[in-house]
């Protein structure tokens, strides 16, 4: 999940910065940082960006429309080093913040751009929390209480099921472990302690015994039908 303006500024990189406008969106997601020195900047942006700058755009007539640009353009805020060319903001562009509630971050002391984007890009490319894959629960129960189980894992698997035991169970492992990484039969190979040609020659069994395995319908319905059978 992207951090909010908000989390960014509690990063110890980031101590010193003062919030003088826009308040109300400082829970606005951050999609990236960049550091930007000039007034047209607004064009380049995609949505969601924190600009850094050490305010040489706020100098001069069209400051205002600096401001209104980016809030236009997408950006979600922007953090200002006032210790060169510009030391205060000026009045203009703090009305244009505050028509526009854009969120205006200043540092009052001199800041490492450099630190500032390091620290806020590993937050932002953190990995997300790892999650449970999707469940086929919902489908299988939903199955089984309508009492269809039984028919939708014979029209998907009936051919194999019919097998002999040793040849069933063969079959039915390959077919899970080729639906496990998308028919990657040297992947299938190493997940079931096989030959590849192995794994090719069961293939073409089980496509001769089931029809087209490529329709990710097709896949979908295997899925499922193996998932039944094991709970039988």
């Amino acid at each position: 999940m992207l951090p909010t303006l908000a989390e960014l500024l509690t990063l110890s990189a980031f101590a010193g910065a003062e919030v003088r406008s826009g308040h109300a969106r400082l829970e606005g997601p951050i999609t990236w940082v960049h550091v930007s020195e000039i007034s047209d900047a607004a064009r380049f942006l995609s949505g969601g960006e924190l600009l850094l700058s050490t305010g040489t755009p706020l100098i001069g007539e069209d400051a205002a429309v600096y401001i209104r640009s980016l809030a236009a353009g997408g950006a979600h805020g922007l953090a200002l080093e006032l210790v060169r060319e510009v030391r205060e903001l000026p009045l203009a562009v703090l009305e244009a913040a505050h028509e526009t509630d854009f969120p205006l971050i200043v540092f009052g002391q001199e800041v490492n751009f450099a630190e500032l984007t390091r620290a806020a890009h590993a937050r932002i490319l953190r990995p997300p929390a790892a999650v449970s894959p999707p469940s086929l629960a919902p489908l299988t129960d939903a199955l089984n209480e309508t009492g269809r189980a039984a028919d939708f894992v014979a029209s998907h698997l009936g051919a194999v099921l019919a097998l002999p035991p040793r040849p069933r169970l063969t079959l039915l492992d390959t077919l899970t472990a080729l639906l496990a990484c998308n028919f990657n039969v040297a992947e299938s190979a190493r997940s079931l302690g096989v030959r590849r040609q192995t794994v090719y020659y069961r293939l073409e069994q089980l496509r001769a015994m089931l029809g087209d395995l490529d329709d990710p319908r097709r896949q979908l319905g295997l899925l499922l039908a193996l998932e039944l059978s094991r709970g039988s």
